[in-house]
């Protein structure tokens, strides 16, 4: 009996045999972060109060490399593959959400590795001493952007662009911007901006992920870009498609639908991570506390709170099983030098971001059993629930304009037009209003 509770006393922790895709490098960064789960939690509502990460959160993820799991050996990184990266940021959104979703923005470093290099190495110039992602992002595939105009050796940029997660902690920006192209066209661009030539608009005022510093930005007075960051988004799934010869380590042999599912697979990371911190913590309530009504010695021990239990452990083992396979997948087809179809593509697409939907209701279901107790703002159970319900807002992950994309395919009705990873396609030229 004692063996088999001995067993079970870490029900959430991943287990079971490695993946041949996993490396020890991998392997050595997820133990670590494992180990900062506990940080993670303590200073996660602190971190809420400011809108940021704590600066010891930050420097506690910086220091285990957290920063550069997928950033090229040439720049220092690890270029580490999907199922390092899905293993490790779930280990860290089990601690915090915001905090995977700082790694999550340090991840689009891939997108920046893409422009020439005389832009890249103006970039990484202070990356290896620079603490937190080096780089954030903010309305590149929007509507809405802000516009740019040319000048000698570069352009002006100027407007206003929201969801700038990481921005408190970034020392450069990409935007989208619109501009003439040609004469009655507007184009669509990446312009890459020091975060001292933009100012922080105080609104990221939400019901959760309020650590990630997702607030809006702007350029008042038109701000220089040179020539050099700045790309035209018609050549960007060219460019992305040509790091992989450009730089080492898996992480680059991506490609450009690879890297897109892999921006995805990471968002799937972290609220994967937040479900198995909410049963773990769940769990640990239950075992603590006695029940309102019924006569119990703990609510552990209540029938209802044993299947509530179990039931969660099953969804998310199952969307783990979703993350993993996917990752697997991304992994061998980088190695073997194969790249990812289409219709790929919107299959896995599909599955994951169902998978990730599915485990929103684990978290409320969670919260439901447990009881009042997890209504004051210092229990981490109330606060994964409401950071999983944002994360899920994310246009990426929505489920149902997910499913019409890929059930578009399986009716066999032309697809809408779309960038890898079902981002609207933006590069195409519009009539100047």
């Amino acid at each position: 009996m004692n063996m088999t509770m001995q067993a079970l006393a870490h029900p959430v922790e991943q287990k079971g045999l490695e993946s041949p895709c996993s490396t020890k490098i991998g392997r050595d960064i997820r133990r670590k972060a494992a180990e900062l789960v506990p940080l993670l939690r303590k200073n996660a509502l602190e971190g809420e109060k400011l809108g940021a990460l704590t600066r010891e959160s930050l420097q506690a993820l910086n220091d285990i490399g957290a920063f550069r799991l997928t950033l090229p050996t040439d720049f220092g990184g690890y270029a580490l593959g999907a199922r390092d990266v899905v293993e490790i940021v779930s280990e860290i959104g089990r601690g915090d959400g915001a905090a995977g979703w700082m790694v999550f923005v340090a991840g689009g470093l891939r997108n920046i590795i893409s422009f020439p290099d005389d832009a890249v190495q103006e970039i990484f110039d202070c990356g290896q001493s620079w603490v937190g992602p080096l780089a954030a992002g903010a309305s590149i595939f929007a509507t809405k952007v802000g516009s740019a105009r040319p000048v000698e050796g570069g352009w002006m940029v100027s407007g206003s662009w929201h969801f700038g997660s990481g921005c408190k902690h970034a020392k450069w920006i990409a935007v989208g911007v619109d501009y003439e192209c040609a004469p009655g066209e507007m184009g669509r661009a990446m312009a890459i901006l020091n975060a001292e030539q933009m100012e922080i608009i105080d609104n990221w005022r939400v019901m959760g992920m309020k650590a990630t510093s997702s607030n809006s930005l702007t350029v008042k007075e038109e701000q220089f870009v040179p020539d050099r960051r700045f790309m035209d988004m018609r050549e960007f799934p060219m460019r992305m498609d040509e790091t992989r010869r450009r730089y080492s380590g898996l992480a680059s042999q991506f490609d450009a639908r690879g890297l897109m599912l892999l921006t995805n697979l990471t968002h799937m990371a972290i609220v994967l991570g937040m479900a198995r911190g909410a049963l773990e913590c769940y769990i640990d309530m239950a075992k603590k506390q006695r029940p309102f009504n019924l006569p119990y010695p703990s609510v552990a021990e209540m029938t209802s709170t044993q299947v509530c239990a179990a039931k969660a452990y099953a969804m998310i083992k199952m969307a783990e099983a979703v993350a993993y396979r996917t990752a697997d997948t991304l992994d061998r087809h980088a190695i073997e030098g194969i790249d990812i179809s289409h219709e790929q593509e919107q299959s896995m697409m599909m599955e994951a971001v169902h998978a990730t939907n599915s485990l929103d209701g684990v978290l409320g279901t969670l919260q439901l059993s447990i009881g009042s107790a997890t209504a004051n703002e210092s229990n981490p159970v109330q606060r994964f629930a409401r950071d999983v319900r944002v994360a899920l807002l994310h246009g990426a992950v929505r489920l149902d304009p997910t499913a019409e994309i890929f059930g578009r395919q399986l009716m066999g009705i032309a697809p809408f037009p779309m960038f890898a990873g079902g981002l609207p396609d933006r590069s195409q030229p519009a009539p100047a209003v």
